[in-house]
């Protein structure tokens, strides 16, 4: 007689236990970390196929930044014609320095620098890419999306616009009395068309424009500096205003048309949106990761209150373009 199969049921505990596993695999495989490294995994194991010989992995779990270290970070900032360097600007510097030399060698280990002639800057750039590429991976979906805005709404805000015409008073011609004149003024155009011949008779002639149309304060700032700016957006569509002062001299206006900033509905947005989630999760995942490989690393710096940088200013090398440091 044939033996019958015969299958356990399964309980209530034993499907708590598949469930919990499930989800525990599942949130293990969203973490951007698992993403970062299995991507990094990859890009070894390609390296290692195609090359015949491949290297062992960089020895050494430890970063020494001495004292003449330090003073060459120093020399090289200096020789970009900045000023002396603050405690803090040498610590960034520091960071910034560490990191390099984290991604370098763990480039190293992936056997990134295999094959290719490029420096170790290039090398840190192609690790930075890994977590660029982790990033763009991601496609976050429109809840999640609205949900990132609801939180950072104030980074998309509209600025308020203003359209008014103005009458400048040169005080190269008036000398001290340009800011009389301009109240005097204010008198002489009640009643007058904005257009007339004898408004535009009161002021004198102006090397810009004279109306402006939906200008931002940033726009005003630039073109009149910021006072004027500051001035303008309190004021309200009323008739001629001032005297404002610019960097030019005095001015009144009259506004036509002012509209306060805004924070935008989602909509008008969602692609700004998108576009600045990905460089937020970008920046999280760059940081996630350095921080796991920093943790592998013991990092010695020489104490930044003993190294004597008084001195450097004379051995700096001709001035180049500054370039920015990461903070």
């Amino acid at each position: 007689m044939p033996q019958q199969e015969t299958t356990r049921p399964k309980t209530a505990r034993n499907e708590t236990m598949e469930k919990s596993s499930g989800k525990r695999w599942r949130a293990l495989l969203g973490e951007p970390l698992v993403h970062f490294f299995a991507a990094g995994a990859v890009v070894f194991g390609a390296y290692w196929f195609f090359d015949e010989e491949p290297e062992a992995a960089t020895d050494g779990q430890q970063i020494e930044i001495g004292a003449n270290d330090l003073r060459q970070m120093a020399v090289a900032w200096l020789a970009q014609g900045r000023p002396q360097l603050t405690r803090d600007q040498l610590r960034s510097l520091v960071d910034q320095k560490v990191a390099e030399e984290i991604l370098f060698r763990e480039g190293l280990a992936l056997g990134l620098d295999r094959n290719d002639e490029i420096i170790k800057r290039r090398i840190v750039q192609k690790m930075d890419f890994l977590a660029a590429d982790v990033a763009a991976i991601q496609d976050p979906d429109k809840v999640e999306l609205v949900e990132w805005f609801s939180r950072n709404s104030e980074r998309f805000a509209l600025p308020p616009r203003a359209s008014f015409r103005q009458l400048y008073f040169s005080p190269d011609k008036r000398g001290a009395s340009a800011r009389n004149d301009a109240v005097a003024a204010l008198e002489a155009l009640a009643g007058k068309p904005v257009d007339s011949p004898e408004v535009a008779a009161l002021a004198d002639p102006f090397m810009l424009r004279t109306y402006y149309r939906d200008s931002t304060p940033d726009q005003l700032l630039k073109e009149f500096g910021p006072a004027f700016a500051a001035e303008l957006f309190k004021l309200e569509p009323a008739g001629w205003r001032g005297p404002l002062q610019s960097g030019y001299g005095w001015h009144l206006v009259r506004i036509d048309a002012m509209d306060p900033g805004r924070i935008p509905a989602f909509e008008e947005v969602a692609a700004e949106v998108r576009s600045a989630w990905q460089d937020d999760r970008y920046r999280e995942i760059k940081r996630a990761a350095l921080d796991e490989m920093r943790s592998r690393y013991t990092v010695v710096v020489a104490p930044l209150d003993t190294v004597d940088l008084s001195d450097l200013k004379a051995q700096a090398p001709a001035a180049t373009p500054a370039e920015p440091v990461s903070q």
